[in-house]
């Protein structure tokens, strides 16, 4: 895809995010908008900074590590959004700026490690991904058990609790996704009073359902297929 489609489409999403975060009595420059690159070449990257974004998305560890020699002179934040192997985190903390998908202690620990080994400053964001639904093939960690795990990341010197993610169930009306949506603000909220610390980060709401997560507090959303438009099809 090429520049000027990909700044089209910027330009659209950018509409789209004021009009919902209007519609809920918020500003816009509330809302952070990565960029989900993954199995999008680094070219397809390079176009959507050149239109003005700064934040991206990447599922996997080796996939980033295969593009990021052709984009070093970006000042972009890379976020990890995927499920993270434990016997990655290591290589994970010093490859990006933000984990997005934390949803085990001993995985944070990893990370924490890893954060010092690098000698990389200052201290890793990360987010705890939550199972919102009961979805045994969804990864996150359940409901109830974040508060523990909150409090024991709390605990890493070299991370930075800093909110919840949360990948909800893929339906075609966006206004039945809202209650989960609605149920992570919610845990975020108690968890807020519970630890005594902001966790100013909600990052929820993808292509299709994104303005329904505005309205209910995101202040992240996870855009791929409305900017980079459909995933290429891998090569056999």
């Amino acid at each position: 895809m090429g520049v000027d489609t990909v700044s089209e489409n910027l330009v659209r999403i950018r509409e789209r995010i004021a009009s919902a975060a209007q519609r809920a009595g918020r500003s816009a420059e509330e809302i952070t908008l990565i960029g989900v690159s993954k199995t999008h070449p680094a070219e397809a990257i390079r176009s959507a900074y050149a239109a003005g974004l700064r934040d991206f998305g990447e599922n996997r560890v080796q996939e980033w590590e295969g593009k990021r020699g052709g984009l070093g002179d970006l000042e972009a934040q890379w976020h990890l959004i995927g499920h993270l192997q434990s016997n990655k985190a290591g290589r994970a903390a010093g490859l990006f700026h933000s984990v997005d998908s934390v949803d085990d202690f001993a995985l944070a620990q990893r990370l924490d490690r890893g954060r010092g080994e690098t000698g990389a400053r200052p201290k890793l964001r990360v987010l705890l991904e939550v199972r919102v639904a009961q979805e045994e093939t969804k990864n996150g960690v359940a409901v109830a058990e974040v508060p523990e795990l909150a409090e024991k990341v709390c605990t890493l010197p070299l991370l930075d609790l800093s909110g919840l993610m949360c990948i909800p169930p893929f339906l075609e009306d966006a206004e039945q996704v809202r209650p989960y949506f609605r149920r992570l603000r919610e845990l975020r909220d108690d968890l807020e009073k519970r630890l005594r610390r902001p966790l100013p980060v909600l990052s929820m709401g993808m292509s299709h359902d994104f303005e329904v997560a505005i309205e209910e507090g995101a202040t992240e959303v996870r855009v791929g297929t409305a900017l980079f438009g459909p995933r290429p099809v891998p090569k056999v």
